[in-house]
């Protein structure tokens, strides 16, 4: 294509765009009409250049034309509460139910590495004693020794919020992370598995293995599995840079990001409720198995709330993306 001979054909058209754009809400009947023409035509133009002769002036002046009509083509539009309960009921489940081939594996293969680590550590002393010294190991292991009062070293109030954004920021850095190629995801896990494994390990090997997982099962079956939740988005977001499939790289990788910013936010509710068991419920007085019953029933309640509700949202067609109307305009691109 000649660029110059198709910018000459078209810019007749682009500058009409451009004026009826500046003059608002201020149109005829007839202008608008003739506004919403040349919103679809700009649309193709730019389409046109970006597949065969982008030039990045030109490519920015339509993309700015483009952008602005479409805003005033489709108007904009306020969130409300209605769409909230949609997030909660549809949107965050169907995008978690939907990348549950991701995340599931995730976590079996992030818990297995886990168990490794403490095996590992629980029954070669020279690894504990790298770890380190056998006053400090018996300080943390030992009855009321920093395992067990690591949890009520706080008021109850504080710690639970302290543990939410630490938890929020650990899955938020995972999400977001995930589109440098998985790698920095993949990096924050094992870190994860490892302080995991290493208290599994000491505490094994102290015969108090069965204490350790009183005090973590409670808030760690929900906390884990929204860090693998936020795992798997991540790596399924650093997926879409690698491999994008029939989308160009930059539209998958928006689709993906925007399912992932949602996500984000449906999973910084679930940390909030983990950390309130972890705050308030952890430390408690109550029997472990009243402890751990409480940390199983809000794990199944929040697997049921995804392979339920989302199971059917996503089922219905729903994908944790906003609907198509809020979305920019996909332009075609070239075979």
């Amino acid at each position: 294509m000649d660029l110059d001979v198709f910018v000459t054909a078209h810019r007749t058209e682009w500058d009409r765009l451009e004026h009826l754009l500046r003059r608002g809400r201020r149109l005829t009947g007839a202008e608008a009409d003739e506004l919403v023409v040349l919103y679809q035509r700009t649309a193709t133009h730019l389409s046109l250049i970006q597949s065969s002769s982008p030039d990045p002036l030109l490519t920015g002046r339509l993309t700015q034309l483009v952008a602005r009509a479409r805003s005033t083509v489709t108007g904009t539009r306020k969130a409300s509460w209605r769409d909230a309960a949609r997030f909660l009921t549809a949107g965050f489940p169907a995008a978690v139910y939907r990348s549950r081939h991701w995340w599931v594996p995730t976590a079996v293969l992030s818990i297995a590495v886990a168990a490794l680590l403490g095996w590992w550590i629980g029954t070669h002393p020279e690894v504990q004693a790298a770890i380190a010294a056998p006053e400090d190991l018996r300080a943390m292991t030992r009855p009321g020794g920093e395992y067990e009062t690591y949890y009520s070293s706080h008021p109850a109030a504080s710690f639970a919020a302290q543990v939410w954004t630490n938890n929020a920021q650990a899955a938020a850095l995972c999400l977001v992370l995930g589109a440098f190629l998985c790698i920095p995801v993949i990096w924050i896990l094992f870190l994860n598995m490892l302080n995991l494994g290493v208290g599994i390990g000491l505490m094994s090997s102290a015969g108090r293995l069965d204490v350790f997982l009183g005090l973590v099962l409670p808030h760690g079956l929900l906390e884990l599995t929204a860090v693998f939740v936020a795992a798997g988005t991540g790596l399924r977001l650093g997926w879409a840079v690698i491999d994008p499939g029939p989308l160009s790289r930059r539209t998958a990788l928006a689709q993906q990001g925007r399912a992932a910013l949602g996500m984000a936010i449906g999973l910084a509710l679930v940390l909030f409720v983990s950390g309130i068991i972890e705050g308030f419920v952890t430390p408690s007085g109550l029997p472990t198995w009243a402890r751990i019953t409480i940390g199983i029933t809000a794990e199944l309640a929040f697997l049921a709330y995804v392979y339920i509700l989302g199971g059917r949202a996503a089922r219905a067609g729903d994908t944790g993306d906003l609907a198509a109307v809020e979305r920019s305009a996909e332009l075609p691109t070239a075979a």
